[in-house]
């Protein structure tokens, strides 16, 4: 079957605090339109999910209209639907999903409740093209720090390793906030790293010595690092001992990006595989891009990271993973499919027998 005439899969992201809709056939991309309400939680500084859900209401019937408008399409056009039934906020969850179950219904098409987080990789293949047959994929939010073994990114996904505690993107927000700087805290500490020496705090690398890495070779942890950072601050504060924003940003994002990428480059060698993909929000960070792209250049391991328009939460993640499910022949979700805030990663789509 041809590309021109694999099924059209409107894909529906309604995770946390965007509302995305996406229409994609087979592995390409006809449509992508998001609407946020970070903007709303600014104020609060951090994600509300009363806030959060009604804004999805709000956003769910302009935002569809908006995609089908700019692909030049109708919802009679629409051959299934995908929408991410978890993990996320159980509110905003929910809206998505009887959304996309109205629409299935009323469409005669039928229904996969796909996961997020798995999304976040599958989203690659709308842009760097078709998986090899065995790859990993590291996905970083704001919510999620996990290490996946793909085998075939419709129907075999391994989790290896994932966040103790805080997620990558959730410490830099909360080391945004002790430095003082603006919400969402990551960007602002992405950009005032660059100005700073990354080797000038030597703070630690969670997990990653003696028995704690043999315990856990693949996972990750960021609360001591996020607690060495204002323990540091304090100190200097405290003694009133000048120190430099910019340094501390550095070092902090140094230390991260370092976790993240000598874990998913040891994964890669010992379970010998040639490809790795980075998404999530926190893929769009400068440094993880930088460090990323040395080391797996010096290792010979291809790395494939997706623009940034698709590594924050959108709809054409969620559509692309939908398509793979369609393509692999996988049966769709049953109508009654309820949302899962700790969707297990193994879990690619709510299975028809649940």
């Amino acid at each position: 079957m041809s590309e021109a005439r694999d099924p059209l899969v409107l894909g529906i992201e309604s995770t946390c605090d965007e509302t995305g809709f996406a229409l994609v056939r087979g592995r390409e991309l006809l449509v992508d339109v998001t609407a946020s309400s970070m903007d709303e939680h600014a104020r609060f500084g951090g994600i509300v999910p009363e806030v959060a859900s009604r804004a999805h209401l709000e956003a769910f019937v302009p935002t569809l209209t908006e995609a089908l408008a700019r692909a030049g399409l109708e919802l009679g056009d629409v051959d299934a639907v995908a929408v991410a039934s978890g993990p996320g906020l159980v509110g905003s969850l929910t809206v998505g999903t009887a959304g996309a179950k109205a629409l299935a219904v009323a469409l005669g098409v039928p229904l996969y409740g796909v996961n997020h987080v798995v999304g976040h990789a599958a989203v690659d293949e709308l842009v760097d093209g078709p998986f090899p047959e065995r790859l990993l994929a590291l996905v970083v939010s704001g919510g999620h720090s996990s290490l996946l073994l793909v085998n075939d990114i419709a129907t075999d996904v391994v989790e290896l390793g994932q966040t103790l505690d805080d997620a990558a993107g959730e410490a830099f927000d909360k080391v945004g906030r002790l430095l003082g700087l603006p919400y969402p805290g990551g960007p602002h500490v992405d950009r005032l790293a660059r100005e700073g020496d990354p080797d000038a705090i030597p703070f630690p690398r969670g997990l990653s010595k003696g028995r704690e890495l043999q315990r856990h070779p693949y996972d990750f942890s960021f609360s001591g690092l996020k607690t060495a950072v204002a323990r540091y601050l304090e100190a200097h504060e405290d003694s009133g001992e000048p120190y430099s924003r910019a340094d501390v940003a550095a070092s902090f994002s140094e230390a991260v990006a370092d976790v993240l990428v000598t874990k998913t480059l040891r994964a890669a060698r010992l379970h010998e595989v040639g490809t790795v993909v980075i998404g999530g929000g926190f893929s769009a960070n400068s440094r993880l891009r930088e460090l990323a792209a040395e080391r797996f250049a010096e290792a010979g391991i291809e790395l494939r990271i997706p623009p940034i328009r698709y590594c924050t939460d959108n709809g054409a993640m969620i559509a692309a993973l939908g398509s793979a499910l369609v393509r692999a022949g996988v049966a769709p979700s049953p109508l009654d499919l309820a949302v899962d805030s700790q969707m297990p990663l193994s879990l690619t789509s709510v299975p028809a027998s649940v």
